[in-house]
C-alpha cells in the first residue's frame, strides 16, 4: 500500500464531539489508514494518511467539508 499524509485544517470552534465524529468517520472509509487531530502541536488540524492509489485527496477534503465547510487543506 503507497500512503501520504494530508493535513486538513478545521474552524477553532468545531467541538470535540464533532472532532470525534470526523476521525471515526475518515477512518473508517477504504483506502484510509488513519485519521487523528494533532492535540498538542496542531489542534485545529486533522492529519490523514491515506492511499491515493484507493482514494483522492480532493474526496477526503470534501468529506471534511460535510462537517466544517470552512476547512482547507494544509500545504506540507
Amino acid at each position: 500500500m503507497n500512503t501520504v499524509d494530508m493535513m486538513i485544517h478545521v474552524h477553532p470552534d468545531l467541538d470535540a464531539p464533532k472532532r470525534m465524529e470526523l476521525e471515526r468517520t475518515l477512518s473508517g472509509r477504504v483506502g484510509i489508514d488513519c485519521a487523528e487531530f494533532e492535540h498538542k502541536p496542531h489542534p485545529h488540524s486533522i492529519m490523514v494518511k491515506y492511499d491515493p492509489d484507493a482514494i483522492a485527496g480532493m474526496s477526503i477534503l470534501q468529506m471534511v467539508r460535510k462537517i466544517d465547510p470552512a476547512a482547507s487543506r494544509v500545504a506540507m
